[in-house]
Protein backbone atom coordinates (compact mmCIF):
# COMPACT_ATOMS: atom_id res chain seq x y z
CA UNK A 1 0.00 0.00 0.00
CA UNK A 2 1.12 3.76 -0.55
CA UNK A 3 -0.07 6.79 0.34
CA UNK A 4 1.31 9.53 -1.65
CA UNK A 5 1.51 12.48 1.20
CA UNK A 6 1.79 15.11 -1.24
CA UNK A 7 -0.76 14.10 -4.05
CA UNK A 8 -3.07 12.27 -1.71
CA UNK A 9 -3.01 9.19 -3.91
CA UNK A 10 -3.70 6.33 -2.39
CA UNK A 11 -2.58 2.75 -4.17
CA UNK A 12 -2.91 -0.70 -3.15
CA UNK A 13 -0.50 -3.75 -4.99
CA UNK A 14 -0.69 -7.01 -5.38
CA UNK A 15 1.82 -8.25 -2.94
CA UNK A 16 2.42 -11.14 -0.10
CA UNK A 17 0.03 -11.20 2.09
CA UNK A 18 -0.87 -13.36 4.69
CA UNK A 19 -3.31 -15.80 2.78
CA UNK A 20 -0.64 -15.59 -0.13
CA UNK A 21 2.18 -16.80 1.65
CA UNK A 22 -0.08 -19.82 3.21
CA UNK A 23 -1.19 -21.16 0.00
CA UNK A 24 2.48 -20.40 -1.55
CA UNK A 25 3.75 -22.36 1.41
CA UNK A 26 1.18 -25.35 1.34
CA UNK A 27 1.26 -25.61 -2.43
CA UNK A 28 5.38 -26.04 -1.92
CA UNK A 29 4.99 -28.56 0.87
CA UNK A 30 2.38 -30.52 -1.08
CA UNK A 31 4.51 -30.38 -4.44
CA UNK A 32 7.58 -31.55 -2.46
CA UNK A 33 5.64 -34.35 -0.58
CA UNK A 34 4.01 -35.47 -4.03
CA UNK A 35 7.47 -35.34 -5.65
CA UNK A 36 9.21 -37.87 -2.75
CA UNK A 37 6.18 -40.04 -2.33
CA UNK A 38 5.62 -43.46 -4.20
CA UNK A 39 2.03 -42.60 -5.68
CA UNK A 40 1.82 -43.52 -9.39
CA UNK A 41 3.81 -41.28 -12.07
CA UNK A 42 0.60 -40.06 -13.65
CA UNK A 43 -0.91 -38.92 -10.42
CA UNK A 44 2.42 -37.42 -8.84
CA UNK A 45 2.76 -35.42 -12.02
CA UNK A 46 -0.63 -34.37 -12.00
CA UNK A 47 -0.89 -32.98 -8.77
CA UNK A 48 3.05 -31.48 -9.43
CA UNK A 49 1.70 -29.75 -12.23
CA UNK A 50 -1.70 -28.78 -10.49
CA UNK A 51 -0.34 -27.63 -6.76
CA UNK A 52 3.64 -26.84 -8.03
CA UNK A 53 2.06 -24.23 -11.36
CA UNK A 54 -1.13 -22.72 -8.71
CA UNK A 55 2.18 -22.04 -6.05
CA UNK A 56 3.79 -20.23 -8.85
CA UNK A 57 1.33 -18.78 -10.04
CA UNK A 58 0.50 -17.34 -6.90
CA UNK A 59 3.59 -16.42 -6.34
CA UNK A 60 4.69 -14.47 -9.88
CA UNK A 61 1.13 -12.45 -8.81
CA UNK A 62 2.66 -11.20 -5.47
CA UNK A 63 5.79 -10.18 -7.50
CA UNK A 64 4.03 -8.60 -10.03
CA UNK A 65 3.36 -5.85 -7.73
CA UNK A 66 0.69 -4.50 -9.99
CA UNK A 67 -1.71 -1.95 -8.74
CA UNK A 68 -4.91 -4.08 -7.40
CA UNK A 69 -7.00 -0.62 -6.52
CA UNK A 70 -5.87 2.98 -6.55
CA UNK A 71 -7.64 6.04 -5.90
CA UNK A 72 -6.41 9.26 -7.29
CA UNK A 73 -8.14 12.60 -8.83
CA UNK A 74 -9.15 11.01 -12.27
CA UNK A 75 -10.97 8.97 -10.17
CA UNK A 76 -10.84 4.59 -9.06
CA UNK A 77 -8.71 1.88 -10.75
CA UNK A 78 -10.04 -1.14 -10.25
CA UNK A 79 -7.23 -3.49 -10.91
CA UNK A 80 -8.01 -6.49 -12.95
CA UNK A 81 -7.98 -10.17 -12.68
CA UNK A 82 -3.89 -11.79 -12.12
CA UNK A 83 -4.45 -14.15 -15.12
CA UNK A 84 -5.75 -11.31 -17.41
CA UNK A 85 -4.97 -8.30 -15.88
CA UNK A 86 -5.10 -5.83 -18.79
CA UNK A 87 -7.86 -7.01 -20.05
CA UNK A 88 -10.09 -6.98 -17.07
CA UNK A 89 -8.53 -3.57 -15.34
CA UNK A 90 -10.88 -0.68 -15.76
CA UNK A 91 -11.29 2.54 -14.35
CA UNK A 92 -14.15 4.41 -13.39
CA UNK A 93 -14.04 8.78 -13.33
CA UNK A 94 -15.45 10.66 -10.34
CA UNK A 95 -18.28 12.17 -12.53
CA UNK A 96 -19.30 7.98 -13.03
CA UNK A 97 -19.16 7.32 -8.71
CA UNK A 98 -22.14 7.54 -6.10
CA UNK A 99 -20.51 5.82 -3.79
CA UNK A 100 -17.16 3.52 -2.75
CA UNK A 101 -18.77 0.32 -1.39
CA UNK A 102 -16.89 -2.31 0.93
CA UNK A 103 -18.74 -5.51 1.55
CA UNK A 104 -18.35 -9.03 2.48
CA UNK A 105 -18.76 -12.40 1.11
CA UNK A 106 -19.51 -14.84 3.06
CA UNK A 107 -17.57 -18.23 2.78
CA UNK A 108 -17.21 -21.27 4.35
CA UNK A 109 -14.79 -20.60 7.61
CA UNK A 110 -14.99 -16.84 7.15
CA UNK A 111 -15.89 -14.23 4.76
CA UNK A 112 -13.69 -12.26 1.70
CA UNK A 113 -13.10 -8.72 1.77
CA UNK A 114 -14.40 -6.35 -1.34
CA UNK A 115 -14.49 -2.82 -2.73
CA UNK A 116 -16.29 -1.48 -5.29
CA UNK A 117 -18.32 1.40 -6.73
CA UNK A 118 -21.44 2.32 -6.93
CA UNK A 119 -22.52 4.26 -10.32
CA UNK A 120 -25.03 7.01 -11.02
CA UNK A 121 -27.49 6.19 -12.72
CA UNK A 122 -27.34 6.36 -16.08
CA UNK A 123 -23.46 6.01 -16.01
CA UNK A 124 -22.01 3.28 -18.63
CA UNK A 125 -20.79 0.11 -16.29
CA UNK A 126 -17.19 -1.03 -17.40
CA UNK A 127 -17.07 -3.94 -19.09
CA UNK A 128 -17.98 -7.10 -17.09
CA UNK A 129 -19.22 -10.87 -16.76
CA UNK A 130 -22.77 -11.75 -16.03
CA UNK A 131 -24.11 -8.28 -17.14
CA UNK A 132 -27.36 -9.99 -18.40
CA UNK A 133 -30.46 -10.41 -16.01
CA UNK A 134 -30.00 -13.72 -15.28
CA UNK A 135 -26.74 -12.72 -13.58
CA UNK A 136 -27.64 -9.84 -11.76
CA UNK A 137 -30.92 -12.39 -10.73
CA UNK A 138 -28.37 -14.93 -9.24
CA UNK A 139 -26.29 -12.26 -7.45
CA UNK A 140 -29.59 -10.44 -5.96
CA UNK A 141 -30.02 -13.98 -4.35
CA UNK A 142 -26.81 -14.74 -3.17
CA UNK A 143 -25.42 -11.54 -2.19
CA UNK A 144 -28.79 -9.62 -0.76
CA UNK A 145 -26.83 -6.75 1.00
CA UNK A 146 -25.03 -5.63 -2.10
CA UNK A 147 -26.60 -4.33 -4.81
CA UNK A 148 -25.71 -6.24 -8.42
CA UNK A 149 -24.28 -3.31 -9.93
CA UNK A 150 -22.14 -2.34 -7.11
CA UNK A 151 -21.13 -6.54 -7.38
CA UNK A 152 -19.81 -6.04 -11.11
CA UNK A 153 -18.31 -3.28 -10.62
CA UNK A 154 -16.05 -4.74 -7.56
CA UNK A 155 -12.81 -6.48 -6.55
CA UNK A 156 -11.69 -8.67 -3.66
CA UNK A 157 -9.21 -7.46 -1.20
CA UNK A 158 -7.10 -10.63 -2.25
CA UNK A 159 -3.35 -10.65 -2.57
CA UNK A 160 -3.50 -7.15 -1.43
CA UNK A 161 -4.11 -5.47 1.69
CA UNK A 162 -7.08 -2.74 1.51
CA UNK A 163 -6.00 0.35 4.47
CA UNK A 164 -9.56 2.07 4.97
CA UNK A 165 -7.96 5.12 6.66
CA UNK A 166 -5.99 5.77 3.69
CA UNK A 167 -9.13 4.98 1.74
CA UNK A 168 -11.17 7.53 3.34
CA UNK A 169 -8.21 10.33 3.01
CA UNK A 170 -7.70 9.50 -0.99
CA UNK A 171 -11.48 10.09 -1.53
CA UNK A 172 -11.82 12.64 0.52
CA UNK A 173 -9.41 14.70 -1.21
CA UNK A 174 -10.21 13.66 -4.60
CA UNK A 175 -14.04 13.58 -4.67
CA UNK A 176 -15.38 14.99 -0.88
CA UNK A 177 -18.48 14.51 -1.61
CA UNK A 178 -18.20 10.48 -2.36
CA UNK A 179 -19.01 8.32 1.00
CA UNK A 180 -16.93 5.39 1.53
CA UNK A 181 -19.76 2.66 2.82
CA UNK A 182 -19.14 -0.37 4.68
CA UNK A 183 -22.35 -2.66 3.35
CA UNK A 184 -21.30 -5.10 6.00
Amino acid sequence: MTKDAASGVYEARYGWDGKTLGVVAGAAALTLLLVVSDAPPVLRAICVVLFGGGGLFMAFVALSRRPAFRVDGKGVLLGGSPARYRATTVHVPWQDITAIVLWQQKMPGGSLPWVGVALRPGAVPPPAPGQGEIARATLRALLPNVPADVVLTSRAVSGWRLDRAALDSAVDAFAPGIPVVDAG
